[in-house]
């Protein structure tokens, strides 16, 4: 895949009021479809008064493509998920779910107002994020002696990898988490 994905390590959040209505948009980092609906129902319970909470999200599946979801909560069809979608698509943001939060103000803002409003709550929430590069990640396991361990923990933190477990017998097995790409120089150096 040519383009270059990005994505963000913490959540971010930005509000916006427009003719009394408040929209919070809130940006976060998920893994899974699962982990999406988790993270919604959590912004759902810290807000129990609002009146919608529409969301989209982007989530790279292990297989590779893409999944793209988006959901109106009740608002005019098209008003909300659609227009929060839009900016995760111009940034190229995966493995991330914005949820737009709206209290109603009374006054009635019409679909174009609507579709404004959600689409800058999302875009200014997006905005408060450190956006990164996305890195696809690889799992690695190896079988190396004591004395390399210290090395490779040392080359696993230039590359932003990590070690997720360690078992020590007469050598030390290891599973490493770590970028795709460096999978195969990694695999060659500590394979006795």
């Amino acid at each position: 895949m040519a383009s270059k994905f990005n994505t963000i390590h913490r959540a971010a959040e930005a509000e916006y009021e427009i003719k009394k209505s408040r929209f919070i948009g809130v940006i976060l980092p998920c893994q899974s479809e699962d982990e999406a609906l988790r993270k919604l129902g959590q912004l759902a319970r810290q807000h129990p008064n609002a009146n919608h909470l529409a969301f989209a999200w982007r989530i790279r599946q292990p297989e590779g493509f893409l999944t793209e979801r988006f959901h109106d909560a009740g608002e005019p069809s098209g008003t909300a998920g659609r227009p929060i979608l839009a900016p995760l698509e111009g940034e190229n943001l995966i493995n991330v779910v914005v949820g737009v939060v709206r209290y109603f103000g009374g006054i009635k803002l019409g679909t174009g107002g609507l579709t404004r409003a959600y689409a800058t709550a999302a875009k200014e929430a997006i905005a408060a994020a450190t956006i990164v590069p996305w890195v696809e990640m690889a799992t690695l396991k190896l079988d190396i002696d004591y004395p390399q361990l210290q090395m490779l923990e040392y080359q696993l933190k230039q590359i932003h990898g990590e070690i997720i477990d360690q078992q020590f017998t007469d050598k030390v097995s290891l599973t490493l988490s770590l970028p795709a790409s460096e999978k195969d120089a990694i695999k060659q150096q500590f394979s006795a």
